[in-house]
């Protein structure tokens, strides 16, 4: 069976020189992030321009996101959203969130973007009692709450709406089996679950740390 080629340090060299299109804020928070203890929880730049593709492609005016780092998703999302829209972002974290809402500031989106800080079960339940719907989801946030996220994100999607969940290879461990690392093992129990829902269509796409693509069926 054919199989999907490697990315190489060569190979994504290539593919930012001839495809990536990064603005100069993103990729100022990109280093800054990277040089953060934490910042390989980042998304790859070609993620983040999927990212802002999608938005477009899909003329969302709506997204929620899971996990909101230091903001180069949403900033990314941000970028590419027409006038009135709105991002609704959640994490639990005050430090990092600082870094994005600095970055919102500077590249003139964070009028787009609201920030809820605390638990992201506790928000989503919120919003799903506030009766809110969302045209692009994206969950990038504690992998243990993942099912639980995707049950939830599903009662606030549009029909017609999309479900973008990150990590779902983990750095490529997901066919290794090592009940020591735990998050591999609820990222292990997510895939075999999500891949038996008939609720839902699965596109996988290899691409940083592997994104899942979800939307209702018809």
């Amino acid at each position: 069976m054919p199989h999907d080629i490697g990315l190489t340090g060569q190979l994504q060299e290539y593919c930012h020189h001839y495809f990536l299109n990064e603005p100069p804020v993103l990729q100022s928070l990109r280093v800054q992030t990277r040089r953060m203890p934490e910042g390989h929880m980042q998304v790859t730049p070609l993620q983040g321009q999927l990212l802002g593709f999608l938005v477009k492609m899909t003329q969302a005016k709506k997204i929620l996101e899971v996990g909101t780092y230091t903001g180069y998703s949403s900033l990314a999302m941000a970028l590419s959203l027409p006038p009135q829209s709105q991002i609704i972002t959640c994490d639990r974290n005050s430090e990092w969130t600082k870094v994005a809402q600095k970055y919102w500031k500077m590249a003139g989106v964070d009028h787009k973007i609201t920030l809820m800080l605390g638990s992201a079960t506790e928000t989503l339940e919120k919003l799903i009692d506030q009766q809110q719907s969302f045209d692009l989801i994206l969950i990038d946030a504690d992998k243990k709450n993942y099912e639980t996220y995707l049950g939830q994100s599903l009662s606030l999607l549009r029909s017609t709406g999309i479900i973008l969940v990150d990590n779902v290879l983990w750095a490529g461990k997901v066919t290794e089996n090592d009940p020591k690392d735990l998050t591999l093992t609820r990222i292990q129990e997510f895939n075999e679950k999500t891949s038996k829902d008939e609720r839902i269509e699965k596109c996988l796409l290899p691409i940083g740390d592997g994104m899942l693509l979800i939307r209702k069926k018809d």
